[in-house]
């Protein structure tokens, strides 16, 4: 499913904004990187496509539909967040279920896909452990377990490897340059390691003070440095 972006502008209060008329495209099946330091408007761009505010002003499209008031539970896209929000009282296995449960699918389904993901995520023999027994690499592949499990159209992760030592982070991101081909989901997600967007993803968008610096693949923005 691809994503459109037209002039999208968000304010938080009555300073500058947050996200001034910004306008890119996610092709379908594409992984894209939101380049920048903190504080350039990437996450607000994350949560608006969620649907979990919404712009001021723009359109965000899915697949030439306008879904710019559309509710979260509507645009089939999951979400994984920088400090993964696993529920700490839930095992992993029940963590991976729940949005399937929400969403009503039969014990039986529930019960296959979080087999699936187990297995996928290389997380076969810790399906009854708890988030405070898992490594910090485990637990952020349990929150793309959950995040996957409905089968959603969009993956959007936020700065998901920023709460990771070096050595996990680098094994990490080209697990899931290999996860996102498997699954060819249209993903979108948050850095500002520049290594790390030019590596991995098929196009990179460049954020500054809530503006859009550059579009380009991996090679055009290293060229243009």
């Amino acid at each position: 499913m691809s994503i459109e972006l037209e002039q999208i502008t968000k304010r938080y209060g009555s300073g500058a904004p947050a996200v001034s008329d910004v306008s890119f495209k996610v092709e379908d099946g594409q992984l894209v990187a939101l380049l920048g330091p903190s504080g350039s408007g990437k996450s607000t761009i994350l949560r608006m496509i969620a649907g979990l505010m919404h712009p001021d002003s723009g359109r965000i499209r899915m697949h030439g539909k306008d879904m710019t008031r559309v509710p979260t539970q509507k645009r089939n896209v999951g979400f994984v967040f920088q400090n993964y929000a696993l529920f700490k009282h839930m095992t992993v296995t029940s963590n991976i279920a729940f949005g399937l449960e929400v969403r009503n699918w039969s014990k039986a389904e529930t019960k296959e896909r979080v087999r699936e993901l187990l297995q996928t995520m290389q997380l076969a023999d810790k399906g009854d452990r708890y988030p405070a027994q898992l490594s910090g690499g485990e637990r952020q592949r349990v929150a793309l377990a959950r995040a996957l499990a409905p089968r959603p159209e969009i993956l959007l992760l936020d700065e998901p490897f920023g709460a990771i030592d070096t050595k996990v982070r680098i094994e990490l991101r080209e697990w899931l340059r290999r996860l996102h081909d498997d699954f060819h989901v249209t993903s979108l997600f948050v850095t500002h390691d520049q290594e790390e967007a030019l590596e991995i993803s098929d196009r990179v968008v460049v954020m500054s003070k809530g503006r859009v610096e550059q579009v380009g693949s991996p090679r055009e923005i290293f060229d243009e440095q």
